[in-house]
């Protein structure tokens, strides 16, 4: 499928905090509300984190995924991945029980360690909603974001028998050759769902030649065994992704990833950003997969076989 592309929406993350955007789903209603509207604009996957419903900080017990996973799926037909990527705060055992007790069709996976810096937002808000936000927000100066070879091999120990597949998240140039690793010791199986991160601090920047830089590396280690995504944050969101979709990638959007429409002006729904998104994808000649041939495009095993 040369034209088809898979667009993939992240719809509230682990990063942004409620006094950024009233638009971030907090609640479980809300959550659910967007990924549905999300499906609905054409994403074929979303990308689903959780939140406690009062504070909004992120909460990666299975149980806090209960409320919306049934109502997404029976709402649409979306493919569903569940982060074990959780919040960088988190030990690797936390992130990983939801995508275990759930068995998505897909999960996310981080692909390595790094220093995962969000404390420049703190110059931005002189007030929080909540007192976590704060502390959340000036932690990551101090904060290293562990995926340690052992970590990888848990995850994968963990979900492989599911028969989850993963969305492995790759914020550098290393990280791509840890997936090699993992694929050169048989633990992982093409077809590779390779997401490129650009623009978080720690990783790899958003200047053109990075996206290329990752492309071209992807392409030698992994030749046709692979499928590239790229998510921009923030103000790189829809730059990145139409170089990317001009170089045969697909794309990930959503609130997770960047609070924004446009300059200045906050998304006021993920739904929104999807849209524009699928703007992008037709306007140079392309169209959207469907879930159904996202799944077929990444060999998954169906939205009968999860646990919800």
């Amino acid at each position: 499928m040369p034209d088809k592309v898979i667009l993939t929406c992240a719809v509230t993350g682990a990063i942004h905090t409620p006094t950024m955007s009233d638009h971030l789903p907090i609640t479980p209603d809300e959550i659910a509300e967007a990924a549905i509207g999300a499906a609905e604009a054409g994403a074929a996957i979303l990308h689903l984190h959780a939140r406690d419903p009062k504070t909004g900080k992120p909460d990666q017990s299975a149980e806090a995924f209960a409320p919306f996973l049934g109502r997404i799926k029976q709402a649409t037909n979306a493919v569903v991945n569940i982060t074990t990527g959780g919040s960088p705060y988190m030990t690797v055992d936390e992130r990983t029980k939801p995508a275990a007790q759930w068995a998505p069709e897909v999960a996310s996976l981080n692909m390595g360690s790094m220093n995962f810096g969000f404390f420049p937002l703190l110059a931005k808000y002189k007030e929080f909603k909540h007192a976590w936000e704060r502390e959340h927000l000036e932690g990551s100066r101090d904060l290293v974001f562990r995926n340690s070879f052992k970590d990888i091999e848990y995850v994968l120990e963990t979900c492989y028998d599911n028969g989850t597949r993963f969305e492995f998240e790759c914020y550098d140039i290393s990280h791509l050759y840890n997936l090699a690793h993992f694929a050169d010791r048989g633990l992982v199986k093409p077809p590779f769902f390779v997401q490129s991160v650009f623009g978080l601090l720690g990783g790899i920047g958003t200047h053109p030649e990075d996206v290329m830089h990752m492309k071209r590396t992807a392409d030698r280690l992994f030749g046709k065994d692979f499928r590239w995504s790229v998510l921009g944050a923030g103000k790189d969101q829809f730059r990145i992704a139409t170089q990317a979709l001009s170089m045969g990638g697909n794309i990930r959007v959503g609130l997770e990833d960047s609070i924004w429409i446009s300059r200045g002006k906050l998304a006021e729904s993920n739904a929104q950003q999807v849209a524009k998104a699928r703007a992008l994808v037709e306007g140079l000649g392309l169209e959207l997969a469907t879930p159904d041939e996202a799944r077929e495009m990444l060999a998954l095993k169906g939205g009968d076989a999860v646990n919800f």
